[in-house]
């Protein structure tokens, strides 16, 4: 029987999870990758002697990648260590209140009683409820299956599911759903927030988002070394299985043979022919024809990648923190909570009132008795401080000046001050990435982080899929479906993977197909 091959362009985590899978089965897998080191948007920056995570921060939704190794016959503990966080986030606003958000449901029913009363506890144990109902919903239909369709979501979700959804309101907004839940302002302006983790507003990202509550309970992991050490160990897995990872590759064509994928040619000039070619990018990278003209029909529609998601102002810090204490995540509100992201999707500018995210990557694990400030770095010694700020995706346009940044990190870092917290720096322990730096890093995304931003019910139709118009051409990454983030990235990658074999097995293009596992097995 002659060998399998398949090249994948990109070692994100959607194209090394394709590679573990496809090298599981005997394909013969090389990735090709521009970059230095694997981990597509995973990626850290050194700030005075420091690494510090400057994409994404932490997983949710383990199984995944337990799946993924399971599959291959390995061990995820083997390639890397995972760490829970007993506190998901801790949450600040501008009255001087604060909440945390715990892995334990019952600690967060507590804390919410606490922070605002005994009925707004009992609504979020009922929000918590509907998350829930509403992720095993959409498991299977969405989030483990190929791009669904109308039709197919119909068959997939039954009665009992299209009687859900219908309860739900599936044409509302999140933010209006979530008045339906909460009447503490400050809540519903929480939860909101989960919009944002797809790169959308919260005024225009459908209700179901809800469910990533559901997923957060389920936990949230860093990991040992930082999210590199996610990337490299999933790399690691695949060089096990023998797929061959070339970094320093970038690829300039992907190369069609009577209209089908059959390879890539390098910026070098080297040709590597394959079977089949999974492209883990920006699914606009190919409509623009930067890998060639015959891939452009891969993605002929702007509609699967306009309005673009959020893009992000983000700082790489090593500084001293001081004050009250903080978590591992932390989520610093103002009060004009729309008018961020009516700067940012309507007039396209950087938010006069934005919110700030802070990572403090080294208060992960404080252990038993020690509070998060003594167990940070030693006295004295700088500690690792992520700040995000979300942003237009206007990357390919006029870059924003240095006093419009400076203005917007001004008053993002002024809600650390009310909250009591003092951070100092030098200049040199501060790395500042615009828009304009992550579309030169991610080029024809404009700076979006995440793809198409999730606006409307029908966005979940809209996004590209695995499959492409191009026979021997397959999509994975977080502008593909099922969406962003570093666990719906590494399942996008099983998707091309499985949709890929189902191809090179029948002549039936129109197959549809769901990947095994999920978080109701797990």
């Amino acid at each position: 029987m002659t060998e399998r091959s398949v090249v994948i362009v990109g070692a994100g985590m959607g194209g090394l999870a394709a590679a573990v899978d496809l090298a599981g089965q005997g394909v013969r897998v090389t990735v090709c990758e521009k970059a230095t080191q694997v981990g597509g948007k995973i990626h850290q920056r050194t700030v005075d002697g420091l690494a510090i995570d400057s994409g994404p921060t932490v997983i949710t939704m383990r199984w995944v990648f337990d799946d993924l190794m399971r599959a291959a016959g390995l061990t995820l503990d083997d390639f890397v260590r995972l760490r829970p966080l007993p506190v998901i986030a801790r949450h600040f606003w501008p009255d001087k209140t604060c909440l945390d958000l715990h892995a334990s449901v019952q600690d967060s029913i507590d804390a919410v009683g606490r922070f605002s009363s005994a009925a707004e506890a009992r609504r979020f144990t009922a929000f918590c409820a509907e998350s829930q109902r509403l992720y095993h919903v959409l498991e299977k239909a969405y989030i483990r299956s190929e791009r669904p369709g109308l039709r197919s979501m119909t068959q997939d979700l039954g009665t009992q599911g299209l009687l859900m959804l219908g309860g739900l309101g599936p044409f509302a907004s999140l933010w209006r759903s979530l008045g339906r839940h909460f009447t503490d302002p400050r809540l519903r302006q929480l939860f909101a927030r989960y919009a944002t983790y797809c790169g959308g507003s919260p005024w225009h990202a459908p209700a179901t988002l809800m469910l990533i509550a559901y997923v957060e309970q389920r936990g949230v992991w860093t990991a040992q070394g930082g999210m590199q050490a996610l990337g490299v160990g999933i790399a690691q897995a695949a060089e096990k299985l023998g797929v061959g990872i070339r970094l320093g590759a970038g690829v300039s064509e992907i190369l069609t043979q009577s209209g089908a994928a059959r390879g890539v040619r390098l910026q070098n000039g080297e040709e590597v022919l394959a079977d089949a070619v999974i492209f883990n990018g920006e699914a606009a990278a190919l409509h623009a024809g930067l890998h060639g003209q015959p891939a452009r029909a891969a993605v002929p529609d702007k509609d699967g990648i306009y309005p673009r998601s959020l893009s992000a102002l983000t700082f790489a810090i090593a500084g001293r923190l001081e004050g009250p204490a903080i978590s591992f995540h932390n989520l610093f509100f103002q009060d004009n909570y729309e008018s961020e992201f009516a700067d940012i999707f309507d007039q396209g500018q950087l938010p006069r009132h934005p919110t700030l995210y802070l990572c403090a990557q080294d208060r992960a694990s404080p252990g038993p008795g020690v509070t998060a400030n003594q167990a940070s770095s030693a006295q004295g010694a700088p500690e690792r401080l992520f700040c995000l700020i979300n942003a237009p995706a206007r990357g390919d346009g006029p870059p924003f000046t240095e006093q419009e940044i400076l203005s917007c990190q001004t008053k993002a870092f002024a809600l650390m001050t009310q909250a009591g917290l003092r951070l100092q720096y030098a200049p040199q322990q501060i790395q500042t990435t615009t828009p304009h730096q992550f579309e030169q890093m991610f080029p024809a995304s404009g700076g979006a982080l995440y793809g198409m931003a999730p606006h409307g019910w029908m966005s979940s139709f809209r996004r590209p899929g695995a499959t492409t118009p191009v026979q021997g051409l397959f999509l994975a990454g977080g502008s593909a479906h099922p969406g962003a983030g570093v666990p719906m990235a590494a399942l996008s990658g099983r998707l091309a993977a499985a949709t890929l074999m189902a191809h090179l097995d029948s002549t039936n293009r129109s197959r549809r197909v769901v990947i095994s596992g999920g978080m109701s097995m797990a």
